[in-house]
């Protein structure tokens, strides 16, 4: 409902996971601080585990929470990716498609009651929302939270079968309908997840299907992204899709995160106080990544061998363990390990605050799985990276940023991307240790400028509302 000034009534609705939940509130919060009214759908549980609106916000940012449908298989209580098994998320997508019906509802009421929304804005795998609000005449924007190269790697329904794909090798060179040449692709070990979303999951629906029925139905495509990150990416994908695809800018966290810790400062802060400025490497591979066993002992040994300071936010393999005590987590170790390296590194398996560690004048850089909201908050901090990717578009993710010269990956295996002590220690030693470091320094240090140029970043989000604005009544 637009109001005298231009204000727009807006329904945000992320997919079930958090690394998309936050930047679509973050989102939420810019549009709001524009006086913007905003409506944050999710299920009951997810929004109890956000952070709070801030007070100054409340009168037009709002949680909706939307039941989510219980479903054969998938545990109880599981409401986000988080509380599920890594690559497990097909019965959640499931679940996440019974909220078609709460989703009607909810437009229903808000369109008899005189505020028919102006826009939703959903997720990558919502295919189901764009017939719903077109029922109630309300039109519908994408929010890709990932590298925006994703999208355009993946491409659409057209390029496609213009040039099909068949086999994994496939996969592993830039797209044909790429109209300037790159060196960004998956490893043939990392293409099997890209292959993957060409195949129906536990859903019954392929991913790359959903992407392509969500860009043909959506008026305008958002991108966590810019030109300053991805030149030349936003431009392709407006051709590709043959709709407005606009950078919100990539959302860096806010300057001042790295400040009060109300009163009891956490045991990693305190550590990282005692070590000298620049001197240790933050590890951590998020909640979510694939990793086994064999991969956190490798990675152990391999920070044992380099020699240098380390903070480790350990995660089990499996990720389903109880993150606030570490329950569970400590016994992935090999044996002797933190006594070996007792004095320089520390592990930390109960909950670390990211961006306080990143911020700290201790931390040098970021060993990481190129997760894009943990290397977002990486560019705020103007740490170079050791890169460790998995899955999704961490894999483009890594190879942008060695193409931008902020980072170097651990050396894989092509064949089935097992790496050793002796990989994670090289690349940890030329980033930390070797002059090389110096370069790879300098250059995240400039990166970091550019985009740390608020101004610029705020243009971004402007740019959004007047999108928004002009494309609501087309």
């Amino acid at each position: 409902m637009e109001e005298a000034g231009g204000q727009l009534e807006v329904v945000m609705f992320p997919w079930l996971a958090f690394g998309h939940m936050l930047p679509f509130l973050d989102l939420s919060r810019r549009l709001a601080a524009r006086g913007h009214a905003v409506a944050f759908v999710s299920t009951p549980r997810n929004l109890a585990r956000l952070p709070p609106v801030p007070p100054h916000l409340s009168g037009r940012l709002r949680f909706v929470p939307l039941p989510l449908p219980r479903v054969d298989g998938l545990p109880e209580g599981a409401e986000s990716t988080a509380d599920v098994p890594p690559g497990e998320d097909g019965l959640l997508k499931m679940a996440m498609d019974g909220l078609a019906a709460p989703l009607a509802a909810f437009l229903a009421d808000a369109v008899a009651a005189g505020r028919r929304p102006d826009w939703i804005v959903h997720d990558f795998c919502h295919h189901w929302v764009p017939p719903i609000a077109d029922e109630h005449k309300v039109p519908c924007a994408v929010f890709e939270i990932v590298l925006a190269g994703l999208a355009a790697f993946m491409g659409s329904r057209g390029a496609n079968t213009a040039h099909p794909r068949t086999a994994l090798e496939d996969f592993t060179v830039a797209p044909a309908w790429y109209p300037f040449p790159s060196t960004v692709a998956y490893r043939r070990h990392e293409a099997g997840w890209l292959a993957g979303t060409f195949r129906p999951n536990a859903s019954g629906v392929p991913d790359i299907h959903r992407m392509w029925q969500i860009n043909e139905r959506c008026r305008l495509a958002i991108y966590r992204s810019c030109d300053e990150v991805e030149p030349g990416m936003l431009a392709l994908l407006t051709d590709l899709f043959q709709k407005p695809s606009i950078p919100a800018g990539v959302l860096l966290p806010s300057p001042d995160l790295g400040g009060d810790d109300g009163g009891v400062r956490p045991d990693v802060l305190r550590w990282l106080d005692d070590q000298p400025p620049k001197s240790v490497i933050y590890v951590a591979l998020g909640s979510e990544a694939p990793v086994t066993l064999k991969n956190l002992h490798e990675l152990a040994l391999g920070l044992e061998l380099a020699g240098v300071r380390f903070l480790w936010a350990l995660r089990s393999p499996g990720g389903t363990s109880d993150s606030r005590t570490g329950a569970d987590d400590r016994g992935v170790l090999p044996d002797g390990f933190e006594e070996r390296t007792r004095g320089r590194g520390m592990v930390e398996t109960g909950w670390v605050p990211q961006v306080k560690a990143l911020a700290h004048g201790a931390v040098a850089a970021f060993l990481t799985h190129c997760g894009w909201g943990s290397t977002v908050e990486s560019f705020a901090f103007g740490h170079p990276l050791v890169m460790l990717p998995f899955v999704v578009d961490q894999p483009l993710v890594a190879r942008t940023m060695a193409e931008k010269g902020v980072g170097v990956e651990v050396a894989r295996d092509e064949t089935d991307g097992s790496f050793d002590r002796d990989g994670v220690a090289a690349a940890v030693r030329r980033v930390m240790v070797d002059d090389e470091g110096k370069v790879l320094a300098s250059n995240a240090k400039k990166l970091q400028e550019v985009l740390a140029d608020q101004e610029r970043q705020e243009r971004y989000i402007d740019d959004v509302v007047e999108h928004l604005i002009r494309y609501k009544d087309e």
